[in-house]
């Protein structure tokens, strides 16, 4: 038997765990370094499919009081899926050094404000 689904406050915190574990993964790691350790790759790769997932699954009415490119983040998941032969690692690298910060911090505003 499948267990519940989770709700929407836990979709959020699953989606900050996911942020954290990816900055645990690459916390020694220089962008030269990071782009040579596949397995360091592929795990924040599944990170990122949880997190888009997770957004997709976060009520519209609460992700709509926050200014940000919510559809990026809910498509990331089917980019890495189903075009995984074009991803430019470096992309990956910068997205997840550049974007999953303020991410981060949204996330733990969105928890604090809504539930």
């Amino acid at each position: 038997m499948k267990p519940d689904k989770p709700s929407k406050k836990a979709r959020l915190e699953h989606i900050l765990h996911a942020i954290e574990l990816i900055q645990s993964f690459i916390v020694n790691h220089s962008r030269s370094s990071f782009l040579a350790d596949e397995k360091t790759i592929f795990a924040c790769l599944f990170q990122f499919t949880v997190i888009s997932e997770a957004i997709a699954n976060v009520d519209p009415t609460i992700l709509g009081k926050y200014n940000y490119p919510w559809n990026k983040v809910k498509s990331f998941r089917n980019f890495i899926l189903h075009e995984y032969h074009a991803i430019e690692m470096r992309v990956i690298w910068d997205t997840t050094t550049e974007v999953l910060p303020e991410l981060k911090e949204l996330v733990i505003t969105i928890l604090k404000k809504e539930f």
